[in-house]
C-alpha cells in the first residue's frame, strides 16, 4: 500500500505518495467512483455546484462512460435533512444508495476542479476493498482551541483533510462508518471545524484509519506553477456578488476582553475599524476610553458562545441599530 512521507516543494504541501508494492488493482473505472459535491441549499451555492457537476460530466469521454452511469451527487439534494453538510449524517444514505455498485466516494467543494483521468490513476494505486481515507494532509502547527487542544503535545502527529483539495473514502469504509453513525452518533451536534472533526471520527482513537496523504490532491489555484501533477486544483473564479452593501447597512460587533484592550483593540482601531460606519466593541469590562460595552458575560478561556449569543440578542432587538447586516469578528481579526 502507499506510504506517505517526504516533501518536494510542489503543490499539495508537505506530502509525497510512494507506491512501494506496485499497483494494487487493474485500474479504477469512472463508474466505480461517486462524486459528492459539498453543496449548500442556497441559490448562489446551488449554481456553483451545478457548474462543478457539469465540469465533471464534460470529462466523461475519458472512459466512454455514459452520463446516466456517472454519479455526481449534490449534497444538499441527498435528502431533506439540513444537517447533511456535516457529512456524517449523510453517510448512511450514501452507503445505501451508492456503495452497492461503487467502490469510492470522492468529496469535493464547489470550487474544487477535478481532472478525472489523473484522479482515476491516483485511486488505482489503492486497494478499494480495504478501508482508505485519502486527502491532502493538514497539520496544526501548535495546540489550538478550535480543535479542543487535541494532540497538544505533538500536534503534527495528527492530520486532517484539506476539503478544498478533495478527499476520498472507499465504500468499505463508508459502509462501516454508516453503520457506526447509526449506533454511535457523534458525541456533540456542535461543529467548529468539520474537516478536523471528520478525521477524528474516522480515526476513532486508532481503531479506524488515519488520513493517507495524497500528493496529487492540491489546493493551489488552477494553472498555478508546479500543479502539472495535480488531480485536483481550486477554481480561480471570483464571484460577482451584485450591488455593494452600503456602509450604513453593516453593523460590526467586535468581541474582546480586558486582557486585549491595550494591544489588540488599538490595532483594530488604527486599521480597518475606521472604514466601518457602525461598530461596537463588546468586552467583559466597560471601558469608556475605547469604548467597550459590558454584556454581563464573564470572559472564559474555553469557549465564547455566551458572549456571541448576547451580541446576537442585542443586534436582533433593534435597540442599537436597524442595519440589515451583522459582521461579528474577534479582536485579532484583520479585514
Amino acid at each position: 500500500p502507499p506510504v506517505s512521507s517526504g516533501h518536494d516543494g510542489t503543490a499539495g504541501g508537505s506530502q509525497e505518495t510512494l507506491n512501494i508494492n506496485g499497483s494494487v488493482n487493474q485500474g479504477t473505472e469512472l463508474s466505480e467512483v461517486v462524486f459528492v459535491i459539498q453543496s449548500q441549499k442556497n441559490s448562489y451555492h446551488i449554481k456553483r455546484a451545478e457548474q462543478r457537476r457539469a465540469h465533471i460530466f464534460a470529462q466523461q469521454h475519458i472512459s466512454g462512460v455514459l452520463q446516466s452511469s456517472l454519479e455526481v451527487v449534490l449534497l444538499h439534494e441527498l435528502s431533506e435533512y439540513d444537517g447533511n453538510w456535516g457529512i456524517l449524517p449523510a453517510l448512511p444514505r450514501l452507503a445505501e444508495g451508492y456503495c452497492r455498485s461503487s467502490l469510492w466516494i470522492f468529496f469535493q467543494e464547489e470550487e474544487t476542479l477535478v481532472d478525472l483521468s489523473k484522479l482515476l490513476q491516483v485511486l488505482s494505486r489503492f486497494n478499494p476493498l480495504r478501508e482508505w481515507f485519502l486527502g491532502r494532509a493538514l497539520y496544526d502547527s501548535g495546540a489550538t482551541i478550535i480543535h479542543h487542544y487535541a494532540f497538544s503535545e505533538e500536534p503534527a502527529t495528527f492530520s486532517y483533510p484539506d476539503f478544498a483539495a478533495g478527499w476520498a473514502l472507499t465504500c468499505s469504509l463508508v459502509k462501516r462508518l454508516a453503520d457506526y453513525v447509526k449506533h454511535e452518533p457523534p458525541k456533540s451536534d456542535f461543529t467548529i471545524d468539520l474537516k478536523h472533526e471528520i478525521a477524528l471520527y474516522i480515526w476513532d482513537e486508532g481503531r479506524g484509519p488515519g488520513l493517507t496523504a495524497v500528493h496529487e490532491f492540491c489546493s493551489e489555484l488552477q494553472g498555478s506553477p508546479n500543479t502539472e501533477h495535480c488531480a485536483t486544483t481550486v477554481n480561480s473564479y471570483l464571484p460577482i456578488c451584485g450591488t455593494l452593501v452600503k456602509r450604513e447597512d453593516l453593523f460590526v460587533a467586535v468581541k474582546t476582553c480586558l486582557k486585549f484592550h491595550s494591544d489588540r483593540v488599538p490595532v483594530v482601531k488604527k486599521t480597518w475599524a475606521k472604514d466601518a460606519a457602525l461598530l461596537e466593541f463588546y468586552s467583559d469590562i466597560a471601558d469608556p476610553d475605547i469604548p467597550t460595552i459590558d454584556l454581563g458575560v464573564p470572559n472564559t478561556e474555553s469557549g465564547h458562545c455566551a458572549k456571541t449569543f448576547a451580541i446576537l440578542r442585542r443586534f436582533v432587538s433593534g435597540e442599537v441599530t436597524q442595519a440589515p447586516w451583522l459582521l461579528l469578528v474577534d479582536d485579532d481579526t484583520l479585514i
